[in-house]
């Protein structure tokens, strides 16, 4: 096969495969991602290549010192992640009403490199008044001055996260945009720049819309297996709003903070223990399930019902849209609906309607506003930096592409916020690395051989983590993995041969072209 060159893919861009070479890559949060190819036969023979002056690596000296440092990462990660969750859509306000944006958007900090930085700024501050993380969030038109912006102050939660929401943020009707992003900045007391964050986009709209929505239309319309929050307001009383949420395993109504629910379509046919997850848009009179995001914690299936005037309506089945108002009956109950009661959540039984037998007559507890919702993550770790730069732009990786074949392999990062300072890692071992665009990196695949010197006769996979570190060693994890796969399979029961003949390069050399050469088409051709 030489050095010709093919470009392989699987399904989805988070699932790739390049089969002569035994290389896949896979996102190690996905459970879901396709199975490795049974192991094919290639010595996986170190590659000899010169690469263009275009690919920039370190210097060998701070290579060495640096993969120390990221082999003692990799035992015991300390990560500094920021969590920003926001709704999808915000209400413009009208002169001086103000619509805070409901939910809340919040901040979470999480992973243990936040305590590692302060005890760090408390040794050399000697005090922990300069240690405190602070904050300020707005839109992205404000401007640099703090005064535009919302205060956040983080309070330690019983898991040790910090937490701190931004209450009073609006958009007001001067602003003609359709979308727009927040920006959140943190920083030490002592006034070290963290860095600078942005939330995903956020459609404004004017007002609920009240018309029947139409799939040719889908802004507005929500999707199963998307996100969402819903909230209750008594007499339309701002005050008065509870979040649904979850604590300790149990579903209560907060005023203080709001969880994200993944809404997804059931199948009503099915058992009742069953329920199969479906896609599509959410229409009212579906079964759907509701599904925690930070927890996991499940509500039982339920019928999800359009509220009119304080009815739910039997015979309703057009899409839902943002921020309408809806109840969930409970499925195969006669007539309960969820229902919140101070800060409990509680089953209500609904009257039917006198005059109209298609209508139930609910209580203000049992009606719920629903609006979807965005979450947006960014992971470093300054373990091995002594950054003077903030950790903003934070690079995101979202697909992995592969091609190449013969001698070399390429792999394709594609995401967001990249920039020429960054280079890809495989586990410890950095890979010569090119830079394209904000939107891409293109790095050539380390030979496994650097994983260790017995990889000619390894049997299992090796994966590996993918890494993006800054040039000053700030390191920016991420949620996919790389897998060089043995190719060499042995039938059951068959020996392997302890004592390796003085020509086994000549020999695997020859399966390696026999094998290439017979089955190159039907890998082209898969």
């Amino acid at each position: 096969m030489g050095r010709r060159q093919h470009e392989i893919s699987a399904e989805g861009s988070h699932c790739l495969q390049a089969l002569i070479y035994g290389i896949s890559t896979s996102p190690h949060t996905n459970p879901g991602a396709a199975a490795p190819a049974e192991p094919l036969t290639h010595p996986g023979r170190p590659r000899s290549r010169s690469p263009p002056r275009c690919w920039a690596r370190s210097n060998p000296y701070q290579t060495d010192l640096l993969r120390d440092g990221v082999r003692r990462y990799l035992q015991l990660p300390a990560d500094q992640t920021v969590l920003i969750l926001h709704a999808k859509v915000a209400q413009k306000s009208y002169g001086n009403e103000k619509r805070f944006f409901c939910p809340p958007p919040c901040v979470y900090l999480t992973g243990p490199g936040w305590k590692l930085k302060q005890e760090q700024i408390k040794a050399r501050d000697l005090g922990e008044a300069g240690s405190r993380v602070c904050g300020y969030m707005g839109l992205d038109s404000m401007g640099s001055s703090l005064t535009e912006t919302q205060k956040l102050s983080f309070e330690e939660q019983p898991d040790s996260k910090g937490f701190s929401c931004a209450k009073a943020l609006y958009i007001s009707d001067a602003d003609k945009r359709k979308h727009f992003r927040l920006v959140l900045k943190l920083f030490f007391s002592n006034g070290q720049e963290i860095g600078t964050f942005h939330s995903k986009l956020i459609k404004v709209i004017s007002k609920p819309s009240q018309k029947k929505q139409s799939l040719k239309n889908t802004d507005l319309c929500i999707s199963s297996g998307s996100k969402v929050s819903l909230f209750n307001r008594l007499r339309s009383q701002t005050i008065s709003t509870r979040y649904l949420s979850v604590e300790g395993g149990a579903f209560i109504a907060s005023a203080r903070q709001w969880a994200a629910f993944t809404l997804h379509l059931a199948d009503e046919h099915c058992a009742r223990s069953e329920f199969p997850l479906r896609e599509g848009y959410i229409r009212y009179g579906s079964v759907v399930q509701l599904i925690c995001t930070a927890t996991g914690v499940t509500l039982p299936p339920l019928i999800i019902r359009k509220v009119t005037k304080q009815c739910a309506m039997l015979d309703v089945d057009e899409p839902i849209s943002q921020l309408h108002k809806c109840a969930f009956q409970l499925h195969g109950s006669d007539r309960m609906y969820l229902c919140l009661s101070t800060e409990k959540v509680i089953q209500f039984q609904a009257s039917p309607c006198p005059k109209e037998a298609n209508r139930e007559l609910l209580n203000d507890g049992s009606c719920w506003t629903i609006i979807g919702t965005e979450t947006v993550e960014y992971t470093f770790s300054e373990s091995l930096a002594c950054a003077r730069e903030p950790a903003s732009p934070v690079p995101l990786i979202t697909a992995l592409q592969l091609t190449g074949g013969g001698d070399v392999a390429m792999l394709e990062v594609q995401g967001e916020y990249f920039h020429a300072h960054l280079k890809v890692w495989f586990g410890d071992v950095e890979a010569e690395t090119m830079y394209r665009s904000p939107k891409s990196l293109v790095c050539v695949v380390p030979d496994v051989s650097a994983f260790g010197s017995d990889w000619r006769w390894l049997r299992y996979p090796i994966t590996v983590p993918l890494l993006l570190i800054r040039d000053d060693g700030l390191i920016y994890s991420s949620s996919f993995t790389f897998t060089y796969t043995p190719e060499q399979s042995f039938l059951p029961g068959q020996p392997v041969l302890s004592d390796v003949p003085q020509d086994s390069d000549k020999l695997l050399d020859s399966i390696h072209q026999e094998f290439t050469r017979t089955n190159f088409h039907l890998f082209m051709q898969s």
